[in-house]
């Protein structure tokens, strides 16, 4: 089998499980379906058969520079607007053609970029 038909899933190095728990069930409203294989890792469900792994490395969380997962929503200002109102706050980056809300028209479609409390990257993107 190629790995090109396989499932994959984002997984995120975090410094503290209980806040970071605390961010992905609370303000992102995930649900955890599993422990994982050692026990300290939780797994979250997503659609359609995909999945979030988080697990406690705190010499390595949040050292990422580049996006750990992107959320494909089907109306992204809807979205913005829940995750703001759970107090995500949008990133700017620099060089980037971003509107005031952080949004990023690529043509084809739109993304914006959040981070969990260790500084992990995240995205929510339509089209």
């Amino acid at each position: 089998m190629s790995l090109s038909e396989c499932r994959i899933a984002a997984v995120a190095a975090v410094s503290d499980l209980d806040r970071s728990r605390a961010f992905f069930e609370g303000t992102l409203g995930l649900s955890a379906v599993d422990s994982g294989a050692g026990g300290d890792e939780v797994v979250y469900s997503c659609g359609e058969g995909t999945g979030l792994m988080v697990y406690p490395s705190p010499e390595n969380a949040g050292k990422g520079t580049a996006t750990l997962g992107c959320w494909a929503v089907d109306d992204l200002e809807s979205e913005m607007k829940i995750l703001k109102d759970r107090g995500i706050e949008f990133e700017r980056y620099e060089g980037f053609d971003q509107d005031e809300n952080g949004i990023l028209d690529m043509g084809d479609g739109r993304v914006a970029w959040f981070t969990d409390p260790d500084g992990n990257i995240f995205a929510v993107a339509e089209g």
